[in-house]
């Protein structure tokens, strides 16, 4: 049985931050995201590895009650990035030979090698869904990521039209996100953050491939978009490239940063038929805020959008900052929505 939400519910993206027992951070901070498989990230054996996944995933539980929390992850403890897992376990890759391509820096980075049509062999992230159900009776959210920004981080050797690999990638991620519902999730995101990097083919076709994978699905669903990790990617544009069409996709909810960029809450009022997941931790900085600065960043929100339809949540993935950071911050959050949420009542 999951809680009834409060007003102004509170909840991570995705990731939180994985324990230096777990994987090594120093070797994640000093790449670039991976989009092949890193198992040399993790400092636990093979053998003992599950089980230690299990582990960070319960203290990520708890971490997530103590701060106060009303919707819980499971903190991605189990990923090397948030989109490896998913994208390198599907058919029609070859792990085994990556190819190359351009990160959303501009950088060139190993990626899977795309050498036939896309298909889902089995579930990826339902086990996932099934031991957080099984350790919270909150409400929790799984995420997974996107048919456009999977088909941006691989090397098309098969597809004459990007558009039908994403679109293959999105009945992929269809077929995942049912099963992630039948499983006991509440929510399911998508995590769909080069649609902000590369706007045109967006437009093209990325949208399409988004609804396809949101096709015939009931359940809570949100897109995430982003500027990138704040680790790795600094400068911050005013605004979004790509917000508004959004009110053509068929999520519920859409999560957008506002506290790093200090975005213009007004762009807000072109999604007036979605839910605002409202970032409001700035991850560049170190410094934990004061939950009167957090207050603040929602109620910046309030003109442009209704208290009942805002989920208060960081940025982005708190993945890269140390523990009791990313502790201090979530803690910061609930309490800064907590302030709010009693000036409304």
């Amino acid at each position: 049985m999951t809680h009834s939400l409060p007003l102004l519910p509170t909840s991570l993206v995705g990731s939180y931050a994985q324990p230096e027992w777990l994987i090594d951070r120093k070797k994640l901070a000093g790449r670039f995201p991976p989009r092949v498989r890193a198992k040399e990230l993790w400092r636990v054996a093979p053998e003992h590895l599950e089980e230690a996944q299990n582990d960070a995933t319960r203290l990520a539980i708890r971490d997530q009650e103590l701060a106060g929390l009303d919707i819980i992850t499971d903190g991605e403890m189990r990923r090397e990035s948030y989109s490896n897992r998913f994208a390198t376990a599907l058919d029609g890759v070859d792990i085994d030979n990556p190819g190359s391509a351009l990160d959303r820096s501009g950088h060139p980075n190993p990626v899977p090698r795309v050498v036939g049509k896309i298909t889902r062999k089995h579930a990826v992230e339902v086990d996932d869904v099934k031991f957080l159900r099984a350790n919270t009776d909150r409400t929790i959210k799984i995420t997974v990521p996107g048919p456009f920004t999977m088909s941006q981080q691989a090397q098309n050797d098969y597809y004459s039209d990007p558009g039908e690999m994403a679109q293959d990638y999105a009945a992929a991620v269809n077929e995942e996100i049912r099963d992630l519902f039948a499983a006991g999730a509440d929510i399911v995101q998508i995590d769909e953050p080069y649609m902000q990097a590369r706007p045109e083919p967006a437009r093209q076709y990325g949208l399409d491939a988004l609804n396809r994978a949101l096709e015939g699905i009931d359940g809570e669903t949100a897109v995430h978009i982003c500027f990138g990790y704040a680790a790795i990617i600094h400068e911050r544009p005013e605004g979004y490239s790509f917000l508004p069409e959004f009110s053509g996709c068929s999520c519920k909810s859409v999560s957008i940063e506002t506290a790093q960029s200090s975005l213009d809450c007004k762009v807000l009022e072109t999604l007036p038929d979605k839910k605002i997941i409202l970032g409001v931790l700035d991850l560049s900085v170190p410094e934990i805020e004061s939950p009167e600065t957090v207050a603040n960043r929602i109620r910046r929100a309030l003109p442009h959008k209704d208290a009942r339809n805002i989920v208060v949540a960081p940025d982005c993935g708190l993945k890269y900052l140390p523990r009791d950071i990313a502790f201090g911050k979530m803690k910061a959050m609930a309490d800064g929505a907590a302030i709010v949420r009693a000036e409304l009542s």
